[in-house]
């Protein structure tokens, strides 16, 4: 053999011995970053740090390419998943309904229209537009101003019949009933029965200037907020706000807010629910038509429209691609049971409820083979103490939905860390910035996010991260830990 050789073979062992260290390394360092109890060391002491035990955890980490998860922890354990729950609620409506799936809201002239005069009642039903928005409703009162009828003699009939299951108590969740998140499902709701307070620092009167919007006859706004000069902190708590609806003060709702504003807080929003859906409707409704140069003097009734009769005006909502955005991004709690509800439909059905969507929705897994035994959902949202599911087949159900036809209105929906939504102010200034698409959830004692990462080297990998214990409002440490880990992991 001859010198040559013998270097060539020399020089490949080299190689190989190169490339096996470079293996070995490489599992080491990969099982040195994981702690005995598998998690990674940077999530284990972030975990420990917010006093969070890891019996309370749930997480699944998987990528896309491959056959068994990269880590898992109690990954079959049911927990509550906050909001994360939205996922299931979104992934199933883009495949049952459709990612051009709309809703409509109908109006109906009962009684004869002569010369642009409508000699009877006015009526409205809705089928559960969940972006029914000052905007979107104000175009619905411009197209019905444009079929050319002016005045309604009449009274405004609302037909809230599409949705057929208990109101219940809108304090039940909480205890706080004018919180917008707190809002029911309604098959005709406006803007989400909400008012907004627009609170604007105004230093040059030293006063704090309140404009509320929409603006109301229903509602009566006293402004006793203090202009002060120092700290903003948290200027929600520092605010106190007394609704008061007295007998025989004409339906009004008397909003007092009181209390120190700083003017280092700049312009805020304040959201409350105060009034019911009728007053609500009726009062804006009245505002837009006389807008419009039309003529409305009637009060405003709950009823239903009846059948065969065709509608004067149609107006439909913006695609659910487009709505599920909100959905996910911003974690639209009333918009997500009203897409729960929709699941339920089917043909020309006068009427959805929850034991439809439920039906719909347990079928629908049941199509894709996706059995979860411990899967308990209440109203889709996330916005319940019952709904249960575990990391798991949560992580199961994303990676199914990234092999979907539905994927990237589905991966468009979710907020993108430090860009939008609820992921904005995370991982900022990290190389995970703009690489993860996630939901975030959160309720006392409950935290969780659940999504997708596109890691250094390109591989998309599924990541669920749910903890359910009274310190979980402290997890958000551990929970971009890991995010960033998976990021970063060879």
């Amino acid at each position: 053999m001859t010198m040559l050789s013998l270097k060539r073979i020399n020089s490949w062992h080299l190689v190989k011995l190169s490339l096996q260290v470079s293996i070995i390394i490489g599992i080491l360092s990969l099982s040195l970053s994981l702690s005995a109890s598998g998690l990674p060391e940077p999530v284990q002491h972030a975990l420990k740090t917010a006093g969070i035990p890891e019996t309370a955890v749930g997480v699944y980490v998987k990528e896309l390419t491959a056959k068994q998860p990269t880590l898992t922890l109690n990954p079959t354990q049911a927990m509550n998943p906050a909001s994360v729950m939205k996922l299931v609620t979104t992934y199933a409506g883009l495949e049952l309904l459709g990612p051009a799936f709309s809703w409509k809201t109908e109006f109906y002239a009962l009684g004869p229209i002569e010369g642009g005069i409508l000699k009877g009642d006015l009526a409205i039903k809705g089928y559960g537009d969940p972006q029914l928005n000052l905007e979107n409703f104000w175009l619905s009162v411009r197209k019905l101003r444009q079929t050319g009828l002016k005045e309604i003699t009449g009274n405004l009939i609302l037909d809230n019949s599409y949705y057929q299951f208990s109101m219940g108590d809108p304090a039940a969740f909480d205890g706080s009933p004018l919180k917008t998140y707190n809002v029911f499902p309604e098959a005709l709701l406006v803007n989400y029965r909400t008012t907004a307070f627009h609170i604007t620092p105004d230093p040059d009167r030293n006063k704090v200037r309140i404009v509320t919007d929409p603006i109301s006859e229903s509602l009566d706004l006293q402004n006793n907020l203090k202009l002060t000069r120092g700290p903003c902190g948290d200027w929600r708590n520092l605010m106190r706000v007394d609704i008061r609806k007295p007998e025989g003060n004409e339906g009004r709702v008397t909003t007092t807010l009181s209390g120190n504003y700083s003017i280092q807080c700049g312009a805020n929003i304040y959201y409350m629910s105060l009034h019911d859906s009728a007053a609500y409707i009726h009062d804006f409704f009245k505002k837009l038509w006389l807008q419009q140069g039309g003529i409305f003097k009637g009060s405003v009734q709950q009823g239903s429209v009846p059948r065969n009769i065709t509608p004067l005006t149609v107006h439909q909502s913006p695609p659910l691609a487009d709505i599920i955005r909100g959905i996910n991004k911003f974690s639209n709690n009333v918009a997500a049971r009203q897409l729960y509800l929709a699941l339920g439909q089917s043909g020309n059905a006068e009427f959805v409820s929850l034991d439809q969507s439920n039906i719909a929705l347990k079928q629908w897994l049941f199509s894709k083979r996706l059995s979860f035994p411990e899967f308990v959902v209440e109203n889709g949202s996330g916005l319940s103490r019952r709904e249960r599911i575990s990391a798991y087949h949560m992580g199961e159900l994303l990676v199914a939905a990234f092999y979907s036809p539905v994927m990237p209105e589905f991966m468009a929906s979710l907020a993108i860390s430090s860009v939008d939504g609820t992921m904005k102010n995370r991982l900022r200034g990290s190389l995970v910035a703009g690489k993860a698409h996630m939901k975030t959830g959160t309720l006392n004692d409950v935290s969780a996010i659940a999504g997708y990462v596109l890691d250094h080297k390109d591989r998309r990998s599924v990541v669920v991260f749910l903890v359910n214990h009274p310190n979980a409002s402290n997890a958000r440490s551990a929970m971009d830990a890991l995010i960033r880990w998976v990021y970063e992991k060879p």
